[in-house]
């Protein structure tokens, strides 16, 4: 068999045809607009649930959130400083996520003061990269109770920014019992004596939110490396029969919604 002919390059002539081949093979497919699926566009739609996910820093991230508060508010904060990382790292689904869409979480849920923003954002993120509920693992039902039952009993806010609007030494630390914005704010207020529109509760807001996402990043981290384990001992309280919180009776008093007990459905 005659050896292949090298040109003044010394590439072979053979393999610069077949090479050419395969050129002329891929600019044919591009031109067919896309029919053919690839495996790579398949592992980035956002349709694939869960997302893929890589280790961030939880310092980096609490910043990115503390920024983006003063932006976009708690919830939307926290799913930004997230997100914002993974559109780096990963790309899609991320880089076509609308996370400013979930502006709406802000105030307890435009203003409502019911669910937190920060928890609430920290969950839509959970449960989009770790999943559904699968029997005998963790999920992202799992890492919400955990971020739910840590929020609540968090000395908040637990992260100080490194370039803080507000000097650390006006903004106490109080513990919520909830996850309920109306009772964490409202807890703090009454702690600090300073009213709602004050900047010294924006930035409390602001750092309980960088908080939040800090401590999301450390789940999550563990979860990628294997060694996540729920603690939560959350359960509703059952002599109600309705989903709740511990401490139903510090809102409610006698006035807790009676409820049918005992029936299975």
């Amino acid at each position: 068999m005659a050896q292949d002919q090298l040109d003044e390059k010394g590439l072979s002539r053979r393999k610069i045809v077949v090479g050419g081949g395969v050129l002329a093979a891929g600019v044919a497919l591009g031109q067919l607009g896309g029919l053919m699926p690839s495996a790579e566009a398949k592992t980035a739609s956002a349709t694939d649930w869960p997302w893929p996910y890589e280790k961030l820093d939880p310092v980096k991230t609490a910043e990115i959130c503390y920024e983006e508060w003063y932006r976009v508010f708690c919830g939307c904060a926290v799913i930004n400083s997230v997100f914002m990382q993974l559109k780096e790292k990963i790309g899609e689904p991320y880089a076509s996520f609308p996370s400013d869409a979930f502006v709406f979480l802000e105030g307890g849920q435009v203003g409502w003061g019911t669910v937190c923003g920060s928890p609430a954002g920290a969950n839509i993120v959970a449960n989009l990269i770790i999943g559904p509920r699968i029997a005998g693992s963790p999920d992202g039902h799992h890492m919400s109770t955990d971020i739910m039952q840590w929020y609540s009993e968090a000395s908040m806010p637990v992260f100080t920014p490194k370039k803080p609007r507000i000097d650390p030494a006006k903004i106490p630390h109080t513990v919520s019992e909830s996850p309920l914005c109306h009772i964490s704010v409202g807890k703090w207020m009454k702690a600090a004596n300073l009213p709602l529109k004050s900047k010294e509760r924006k930035d409390r807001c602001a750092r309980v939110a960088a908080s939040t996402a800090y401590r999301l990043v450390e789940m999550l981290n563990d979860w990628k490396d294997g060694n996540y384990e729920s603690t939560s001992t959350f359960s509703a309280p059952k002599e109600h029969g309705i989903t709740g919180q511990f401490n139903c009776m510090e809102c409610h008093g006698d006035d807790v919604p009676e409820t049918p007990t005992g029936k299975k459905s």
